[in-house]
């Protein structure tokens, strides 16, 4: 019965398509949804670029709890679907157990190393390029304080924060960050009314620039900064349209890219497990430059950004990993 129930959800849930007789693509979202304006709606919008140019079409699961992850994975492998990707660093466990389940099918994971045979790991240096924006908001900044709104408070988005504040210090020594995390377990992925709260004490401390790295929750932060006339920074993907003018930019990670490459990989036969790191040197991150910011982008911005950029590429600019040393510097 309970086999039944879910073959049902997960009917409802999937992106249904014809397969191609090469591989057979799935994905499973993290809780928030395909449409979170964030993380997984950048791999969707990959994984609908890869079909696009491949012709090779996809299914994915969008889990509404987190007992789903397993089940969604297992069905997929059953109805064999390789390679499976998951996303967001809580399907680990998930993925760790049923790999070991189903050893000939491909799984990625995003966000999270997980050890197996036939597991593809890909993390991000997401500290790469919460420098740039850090750079980029303390430049911008007429009140020297800047603020920073995180999701779940876990090392991974205490790398978003670190790399911002050194960012931030680099371009003024003087600048001072607050900062806050929406709480500790996974529903602080989305919710933008307490977003929008904390994004609003910070203004009230003197925050004139907030960047979020808070999924679903950020859309309140984005939203609360844009109403107080300050501007807010964006992540994961390009949110610099959801307030024109008042979203200073966004910080891009480029998990689209790691979706085409890993499908595509797939399709060539060149897939492999193991772990894939992606940092400014491998366009794994970023920072949005569009014609819905350019005018709050100047040209001594751009320049010191761009700057930041080939230096840290270059190793001459080392930026902090939090999750290697949790002491940030000062």
């Amino acid at each position: 019965m309970r086999s039944f129930i879910l073959g049902a959800m997960m009917t409802a849930g999937l992106t249904l398509a014809a397969h191609a007789d090469t591989i057979k693509p799935a994905i499973v979202y993290d809780l928030g949804g395909k449409f979170d304006k964030s993380f997984n709606e950048g791999v969707f919008h990959g994984a609908e670029a890869f079909q696009k140019s491949s012709g090779v079409e996809f299914r994915d699961f969008e889990i509404q709890n987190d007992a789903q992850r397993e089940q969604a994975l297992r069905r997929f492998a059953k109805d064999g679907f390789s390679p499976i990707l998951a996303v967001g660093f809580s399907q680990a466990s998930a993925v760790e157990k049923v790999a070991k389940e189903f050893p000939d099918t491909k799984f990625s994971i995003i966000d999270m190393v997980v050890d197996a045979p036939n597991v593809q790991s890909i993390v991000f240096k997401e500290q790469e390029g919460s420098f740039l924006v850090g750079l980029l908001a303390a430049k911008a900044s007429k009140t020297g304080k800047v603020g920073f709104v995180g999701g779940m408070d876990i090392p991974l988005i205490r790398r978003f924060a670190c790399g911002y504040v050194q960012g931030a210090k680099y371009a003024n020594p003087k600048a001072e960050v607050l900062q806050n995390m929406t709480g500790t377990t996974g529903a602080a992925w989305n919710d933008p009314v307490k977003g929008a709260e904390l994004a609003k004490s910070q203004i009230d401390r003197g925050a004139d620039v907030v960047y979020h790295a808070a999924g679903g929750t950020g859309v309140g932060v984005l939203r609360a900064t844009a109403d107080a006339g300050k501007l807010g920074i964006g992540v994961d993907s390009n949110q610099n349209g959801m307030h024109p003018g008042k979203v200073l930019t966004s910080m891009l990670k480029r998990v689209d890219n790691a979706t085409i490459a890993s499908f595509q990989a797939a399709k060539d036969g060149t897939w492999k497990p193991g772990i894939s790191v992606l940092g400014l040197k491998e366009n794994g991150v970023g920072w949005a430059l569009d014609d819905n910011n350019k005018d709050l982008i100047t040209a001594d911005m751009k320049a010191a950004v761009e700057a930041a950029t080939a230096d840290i590429a270059s190793g001459k600019i080392t930026v902090h990993d939090y999750m290697s040393d949790s002491k940030c510097p000062d």
